[in-house]
């Protein structure tokens, strides 16, 4: 991962942005394509002719990809084709569970190395332990050469109830083990956490909208109403959409029966409005939800909705700004295209969309460029609006269409300027990476440490800053963490929280001084 520091932002940020282009707002029931045409013919033909007298061996499947991606560039950023493999793996995240044995692991070395069991998964209730290195799936050797992570995930998932005897070297014992485990349905998280934060204030963290987000959701609602939670605050940073409808249903826990929640118009000027019901259980508390600027989709239908109904406040930085729906077209071979096929709007009737030239995707993902450039991520009087794109609230309130939505309360980026890269790295899997590393070569220090006395070690050892730096610049990434100290060790002590006592903790230490927060708290 070879870099030039000045390129480190602009980089990072079309990683983000490409993440949120792929994992963006999903609205897709299945469809078959029409029949061939004329033009479908002439490329079917001219694929023939390749592969029948072309000089050389092609493969025809990565030409048939190569003219369906350059169609869809065609269009606009979000008609994006997806490969079988890809489609596969997206299905199973949207679905919100996969069967498999539960860890989560990373090639450390050449070696699939577990990070974490899943708690109660099948891999814990088996015996295997964060550090393990696995080195084979029944016959099929996992180390020592470079395997692509789908081919990885394929030797570890399975049929419900089949066995698989996995092969590992415990580096505590320095001993090879054999540990047989029966794989299981293991469900994938979209609500990371939620927790009280006072005697009144409950927090719900939102990582993405799939099939199971919305019972997850409720479950964490109705337990923190009986912790005596009067002010709920929803976190969708970093939250690049899914359902459509996810969003619709938690908003209509908040909105009065008939109130607007979101409506779509397709280019034949149909419009279909989705109001909300009069089931919702918090319809009187206070809401707040924080939003930056990688919410996007469906986070940004949420907020809009509350926002546009004077139902709470909105916190944080304008987010992305992605205002089409997708409908997902499937292939006979399981791949996959998303096609573009409405627009949606905020109940004041704004599209939330930035603007796009069709043809140009690598020119809208860098739109996070020009927000550092501009300086709206430190000043809210730099984001750009368009006097024409106004538009009222319920109330009367003014607010803007034209590129995301703008928080009612602004909340700058924690770190300093001119080094806004290291935000996206602090929220990367490179922090994690390195903790499990640092863990590896010292887990017996951690071993039998309860939470308050690990977070006093934690607080006294500085250490960690100038080995993070060091192991930053050995990845080609050369950066100076002086002036983010506090920050900087606030996320490694997260991080080393969640390895050694999960999620939760990890959000327990993230949470503390949060920008945000105190800006809802105080």
């Amino acid at each position: 991962m070879k870099s030039k520091e000045k390129y480190l932002p602009i980089l990072l940020c079309a990683c983000v942005a490409m993440g949120i282009v792929i994992g963006g707002m999903i609205n897709f029931p299945k469809r078959t394509l029409s029949k061939q045409n004329a033009r479908k013919v002439k490329i079917e033909r001219l694929i023939d002719f390749i592969n029948d007298e072309y000089v050389d061996d092609v493969d025809s499947d990565s030409i048939v990809d190569m003219t369906v991606n350059s169609i869809l560039a065609n269009l606009d950023p979000h008609s994006i084709y997806l490969p079988p493999s890809e489609q596969s793996s997206e299905a199973e995240i949207m679905k919100g569970d996969f069967v498999g044995i539960g860890v989560n692991f990373y090639m450390y070395n050449d070696t699939v190395t577990v990070v974490k069991p899943l708690e109660n998964g099948p891999a814990e209730k088996a015996g295997i332990l964060s550090g393990d290195r696995i080195l084979y799936a029944g016959k099929s050797k996992l180390f020592g050469r470079k395997l692509p992570t789908d081919s990885l995930y394929g030797k570890l998932k399975g049929e419900e109830g089949s066995n698989v005897k996995l092969t590992i070297f415990r580096k505590s014992l320095n001993k090879k083990l054999t540990v047989n485990v029966t794989r299981e349905v293991v469900p994938i998280k979209s609500v990371d956490t939620y927790l009280m934060l006072n005697k009144t204030s409950g927090y719900i963290k939102i990582n993405r909208f799939a099939e199971n987000t919305y019972d997850e959701f409720m479950v964490g609602l109705r337990q923190l109403k009986k912790l005596g939670m009067t002010t709920l605050i929803i976190d969708v940073r970093d939250n690049g959409g899914g359902y459509l409808e996810k969003a619709v249903e938690i908003a209509d826990e908040f909105l009065k029966d008939k109130e607007l929640v979101v409506f779509t118009k397709n280019r034949k000027g149909t419009v279909d409005k989705t109001y909300a019901t009069e089931e919702g259980i918090f319809e009187t508390g206070k809401i707040y939800v924080l939003i930056d600027e990688n919410s996007a989709s469906a986070s940004e239908i949420l907020a809009g909705s509350i926002q546009d109904n004077d139902r709470g406040t909105i916190v944080g930085r304008r987010s992305f700004g992605k205002g089409l729906v997708q409908r997902e077209m499937d292939f006979d071979d399981g791949s996959a295209v998303r096609l573009t096929i409405s627009r949606y709007y905020t109940p004041s009737g704004r599209s939330i969309q930035k603007p796009y030239v069709k043809g140009e995707a690598e020119e809208y993902s860098h739109d996070f460029e020009s927000r550092f450039e501009s300086g709206e991520l430190y000043a809210k009087d730099k984001i750009k609006i368009a006097d024409s794109l106004k538009f009222k609230t319920k109330k009367g309130r003014i607010v803007y269409g034209g590129g995301g939505i703008v928080p009612d309360i602004f909340v700058p980026l924690e770190v300093k300027k001119g080094e806004e890269g290291l935000a996206y790295i602090l929220n990367s899997g490179l922090v994690g990476h390195f903790v499990f590393e640092q863990l590896d070569k010292g887990r017996e220090s951690f071993k039998g440490m309860k939470l308050p006395d690990f977070l006093i070690k934690m607080q006294k050892d500085n250490s960690y800053i100038p080995k993070f730096e060091s192991y930053l610049k050995e990845s080609g990434l050369e950066m100076k963490l002086e002036n983010n100290k506090p920050l900087v060790k606030k996320y490694i002590t997260a991080e080393f929280a969640r390895q050694l006592f999960g999620e939760s903790q990890y959000y327990r230490v993230i949470l503390k001084d949060d920008a945000m927060l105190k800006a809802v708290l105080k």
